[in-house]
């Protein structure tokens, strides 16, 4: 098959509980941005069991096609039904390009699709356009930070086709939602499920409950890092956090010395995060964190080093210890309310 027979955009359209994910919304805006540039459209492949009716919220979110492969085997997520529907859609549609959300399934799913359909995969993408790659045209360019973050790489997959990608969400912005858009809806069911030694049975399911709000909903985060010394300095910040109507977050470093939960962390090997307002204490700026919240409206950095890399990205920088300087921001913002 020659690769000027792929043609178009695609993206998994995640979705668990008959609920699609926020990533698909965020995959099928930059796919219009992708689409744009290559004349063509984007498609959400849309896999579960009973999920047609979500085809309208990807319409009304820019998606041109939903293709829905429906059948009882995919009820709940498992590896090998999965991959055998998504990568039967490949092979029937041959897509130019094919985006997936790097979640917990987006990763399990994505590199098993690519090697079923035999091209490659560059995973956690955080930056993806169309360019010229060796003298190819309209090839896609794919980012993400490299070797623990300490170098970003451009990576591309000139002579197979899909190019496929997994990209963090977070990082890709999602349309203005179009309530009442359409799309072209097609129920894809020439795939024969035979359950095998590769279909898991899944004996229970157990829902995580947890009351904490996600960093990634967050307008406003205020982040620590190694510079906060401690710890209990993390008490400050949660009373400038309260102060300013935000949240605690924190760097890589935080979560390895055991100071916050994972859950907490900004970078590359935590979230991607794109708050109205985000304030770094104490945060030197490695690569994988920038990588994470580089696309923040505003940044202001505080810290000792005034050669600290978060400099580079911020909007304002102090200068100082935050450890004396947020107690004093935090009074001043109460002071003036």
């Amino acid at each position: 098959m020659a690769l000027e027979d792929y043609k178009g955009v695609f993206i998994y359209a995640q979705q668990v509980d008959n609920k699609v994910d926020n990533i698909a919304y965020e995959l099928i805006g930059k796919g219009k941005e992708l689409a744009g540039v290559l004349g063509t459209d984007v498609t959400a492949v849309l896999v579960g069991c009973g999920v047609k009716d979500l085809a309208d919220d990807l319409a009304e979110y820019g998606a041109d096609r939903v293709i829905v492969v429906d059948d009882p085997e995919l009820k709940e997520y498992r590896t090998e039904p999965y991959t055998h529907a998504v990568a039967s859609v490949i092979k029937e549609f041959k897509p130019e390009i094919m985006l997936v959300g790097a979640t917990a399934i987006g990763r399990d799913l994505g590199p098993r699709v690519s090697a079923r359909v035999a091209t490659g995969l560059t995973a956690d993408c955080t930056f993806l356009e169309i360019g010229d790659f060796r003298g190819k045209a309209n090839q896609l360019l794919m980012t993400r930070p490299a070797f623990g973050g300490n170098t970003i790489a451009t990576i591309a997959c000139p002579d197979n086709r899909p190019q496929m990608a997994t990209v963090r969400p977070g990082v890709m912005q999602k349309l203005e939602r179009e309530p009442g858009r359409k799309a072209e809806v097609v129920e894809y069911t020439d795939i024969e499920f035979i359950p095998d030694n590769k279909y898991v049975e899944i004996l229970d399911i157990v829902k995580e409950v947890s009351n904490a709000a996600d960093i990634m909903d967050a307008k406003i985060l205020v982040s620590g890092g190694r510079g906060m010394g401690s710890p209990e300095n993390f008490k400050m910040l949660e009373e400038l956090a309260d102060a300013l109507g935000g949240m605690v977050s924190c760097s890589r470093a935080v979560v390895d010395a055991g100071w916050m939960p994972k859950a907490m962390q900004v970078g590359q090997t935590g979230k991607t995060v794109r708050p109205n307002l985000y304030i770094a204490c104490g945060i030197s700026g490695a690569i994988q964190h920038l990588a994470g919240m580089e696309e923040s409206d505003v940044i202001i950095a505080i810290n000792k080093d005034e050669t600290a890399p978060i400099f580079d990205v911020a909007d304002y920088g102090i200068v100082g210890d935050a450890k004396k300087i947020v107690p004093k921001l935090t009074e001043a913002i109460k002071n003036a309310k």
